[in-house]
């Protein structure tokens, strides 16, 4: 009579043994790091600063935020790109992460093969704006003026090879037209240029133009999501004028390139549960900011598929940062 027991008592100890070692792969270490390859203060830092106490409650751990900034994001990317592959240290960037690859000769790491995307916290559109002193009222218009007067339209951006110089290029390339690039130290420079009516076009985020939308400065005439936005009801996607033209500016989470599958996927199950929670709308909205649940593959797909469309500009309009 003992002896199925006795059976039935081993089959149960192999079945734990196959158990826990499953269950401990997506166990977090206790002291992890979310490094931002920006400065403190900036949108990525605060994105990293909001969620990191949930996620260190979920995880049961303790997350430190480490600011890295330098080489639009190179330089911290670069330093997650070589920390170990155990789950403890996350890079936290946004969209430039790609647009950096794109325009550089020189990169220290493969933005694809040295990383594992793990999840994506929230996305949001840029805003095609002009100048309230010009007489265009639509895209429609902005564009036969622009193939009237072939580079005498000017448009700004935060920098070479920035998500804004990069996106204008596209809509200019989508839509034909020839428009001069000034380059400027931040959108926000930029931006108080476009107000004083010293540029005619920026595409830019809603925080950065607000303030001159505010004061009637500034005109928004699309926005660039695949479908009318909620946060702009008023404005018509920019691809509905100019087909092709979709952007989407991201905050997203990646970790090393063989960091263990089962913790990457308990990650990206607790980020996008995060996102998606209530606690993090008041944040958003203002940002006209949106969860993104992507699957990890999801993700990885992303961002190979936006690599490929900034290397495709950048290769056709000769943009190189460095």
């Amino acid at each position: 009579m003992r002896r199925p027991i006795i059976a039935l008592s081993f089959g149960l100890i192999c079945m734990a043994g196959n158990t826990l070692p499953a269950a401990a792969q997506d166990a977090a270490p206790k002291l992890m790091r979310i490094v931002v390859p920006f400065s403190a203060g900036a949108s990525n830092d605060a994105i990293a600063r909001t969620i990191a106490p949930q996620l260190a409650k979920r995880l049961d751990s303790t997350i430190v935020i480490e600011n890295r900034p330098g080489a639009a994001g190179v330089i911290g990317s670069d330093a997650v790109a070589k920390a170990p592959k155990d789950g403890s240290v996350l890079l936290l960037t946004s969209a430039t992460f790609l647009t950096a690859a794109a325009t550089r000769s020189r990169m220290p790491y493969d933005p694809v093969t040295a990383f594992t995307p793990v999840a994506i916290v929230a996305q949001n559109p840029s805003i095609l704006a002009i100048s309230a002193l010009a007489p265009l009222k639509t895209t429609a218009q902005l564009m036969s003026a622009a193939r009237a007067k072939e580079n005498w339209l000017t448009y700004g951006s935060a920098g070479v090879g920035s998500i804004g110089h990069l996106t204008t290029e596209l809509m200019n390339s989508a839509a034909k037209v020839e428009m001069r690039h000034i380059p400027y130290k931040g959108a926000s420079n930029a931006a108080i240029d476009l107000a004083g009516g010293q540029i005619d076009v920026m595409i830019s985020s809603f925080t950065t133009l607000s303030p001159f939308v505010k004061s009637s400065k500034v005109r928004l005439l699309a926005v660039t999501s695949h479908e009318p936005h909620p946060a702009f009801p008023e404005l018509p996607t920019l691809n509905s004028v100019i087909p092709g033209v979709v952007n989407y500016t991201w905050a997203g989470v990646l970790a090393p390139a063989g960091t263990p599958a089962p913790l990457v996927e308990r990650l990206n199950r607790e980020i996008n549960s995060i996102a998606g929670s209530p606690e993090l709308r008041p944040f958003f909205e203002p940002e006209g900011m949106l969860p993104v649940p992507l699957t990890t593959g999801g993700f990885a797909a992303r961002v190979k598929q936006e690599l490929a469309q900034w290397k495709k500009i950048a290769v056709a309009k000769n943009i190189v940062a460095e």
